[in-house]
């Protein structure tokens, strides 16, 4: 006795019961739907009673007429060269029963489609296997999106390292500089692949090398904030004192991830006062007290971290003509700690400062783009809410920054050096009257 004679097999209900999306098709220009798996009526959301016998498009009407063309066009292709024919990804929307609430559902697929031949070598059946891939496509443009966020994102992060008017770098765990922003690459002249690692200590004064060293070396050992004062070599080949300071990215464990530091140029603040000491000793205490509220007052500013909220100088971000509030960093809003920036104009905002001519100011950087930088500059603002104006002193930079070659806004980085100037203006009065 033979095995198919001993175990009969039935072929339709092997067919229905394959773990694929399996759709029989007759070879005609109508694609007349003769049998589907039960793994296709699941996804194709319609019984086989209302899809056997009927064409293919009456039984699962298209989305939209190229998407039927993709389909016509692939069944064309096996009709003609006995082939097998992958379509590309196309939408094709099905309708849901009524116990699914009803409507189109969205949906995409994959399907490829195989002649089945008969002996003569004639096409007896196109057998279509699909693939309902909606939910890989969805995470795919998902993931595009994210990536385009990420690269938006890190572009404006580029602009601002970029465009902050201090000396910034990075470095990696083990204390080895790896990035350095234009603003120091111009301030040194020389090129990134120079100052990498170790090198960029090239560039520090002799007499300054080993104690800068010695201080970098301990906050990379034991993870302390980094800040130390050197002498800089200038692209003109000056030395220029400067003041850095430098914290750790940390992980959820306590682990450095990296280093960001940021500086300025105190050069000129600290030749100031090194003059003034030298008028006579009596002045020698008053003008230290003077340098030593220069470096209390850097050091109350929050050591540059993530370049936005933790920068020591104060910034902004006005958009439009309009110069309205669309980034406040905490040095910033710690001038106006009763007030809501965000969103508002500077008129509208700080209405103290408009007669004094800042609105001006910015009206003239704004469509000149031209660069203003204040320094000591004098304003009047109200700081604790009272409605009383109190003198204030301020070195800022106005920048105009462009979006797609159109004006957007402006830049504003501010240091506020009120304490300074009213000490400098303390050993000026003590030395007049000693004169």
């Amino acid at each position: 006795m033979s095995t198919s004679s001993a175990f009969p097999v039935d072929y339709q209900h092997l067919f229905h019961s394959l773990p694929e999306n399996f759709l029989l098709i007759a070879p005609n220009p109508e694609a007349t739907i003769l049998d589907n798996t039960d793994s296709h009526v699941a996804v194709s959301l319609k019984s086989r009673e209302e899809a056997v016998g009927k064409p293919f498009f009456e039984a699962y009407p298209p989305t939209d007429e190229q998407s039927a063309a993709v389909i016509r066009e692939s069944h064309e292709h096996v009709r003609r060269h006995l082939e097998p024919h992958t379509m590309p990804l196309i939408r094709y929307d099905l309708e849901r029963p009524a116990e699914l609430g009803g409507g189109l559902e969205e949906l995409y697929w994959e399907a490829t489609h195989y002649p089945i031949l008969n002996e003569q070598g004639e096409l007896q059946f196109i057998l279509q296997r699909t693939q309902d891939v909606t939910e890989q496509y969805r995470a795919r443009l998902q993931a595009e999106q994210a990536q385009r966020e990420l690269a938006k994102s890190q572009e404006r992060m580029r602009f601002a390292l970029e465009s902050v008017p201090i000396l910034v770098w990075t470095a990696d765990p083990n204390g080895q500089r790896d990035y350095f922003n234009t603003r120091w690459l111009q301030f040194t002249g020389r090129p990134l692949e120079e100052q990498v690692g170790s090198n960029w200590m090239a560039a520090l004064h002799p007499d300054d090398h080993a104690r800068v060293q010695d201080i970098w070396h301990h906050s990379v050992t034991t993870g302390q904030p980094y800040q130390v004062e050197y002498r800089l070599r200038r692209a003109d080949g000056q030395y220029r004192w400067v003041l850095m300071h430098g914290l750790p990215h940390l992980d959820a464990d306590g682990q450095i991830l990296m280093w960001v530091g940021g500086g300025t140029d105190i050069h000129d603040q600290k030749q100031m006062v090194e003059e003034l000491l030298e008028t006579n000793e009596q002045q020698a205490i008053l003008s230290d007290q003077a340098y030593q509220a220069l470096q209390l007052a850097e050091q109350q500013r929050s050591t540059f971290y993530n370049l936005f909220m933790q920068t020591p100088a104060l910034i902004c971000i006005l958009r439009g003509s309009e110069h309205r509030f669309e980034f406040v960093n905490p040095e910033y809003q710690k001038l106006f700690p009763h007030r809501e920036l965000m969103g508002k104009t500077v008129a509208e905002a700080l209405p103290e400062v408009v007669d004094q001519g800042f609105i001006t100011l910015l009206d003239k950087v704004y469509n000149t783009g031209e660069t203003f930088i204040g320094k000591e500059h004098e304003i009047m603002l109200d700081r604790d809410g009272s409605g009383q104006l109190q003198r204030s002193y301020l070195n800022f930079t106005y920048q105009l920054f462009t979006e797609g070659d159109q004006k957007a806004g402006i830049t504003v980085f501010a240091f506020d050096v009120t304490d300074l100037v009213l000490a400098r203006q303390a050993l000026e009065n003590r030395n007049s009257d000693v004169q």
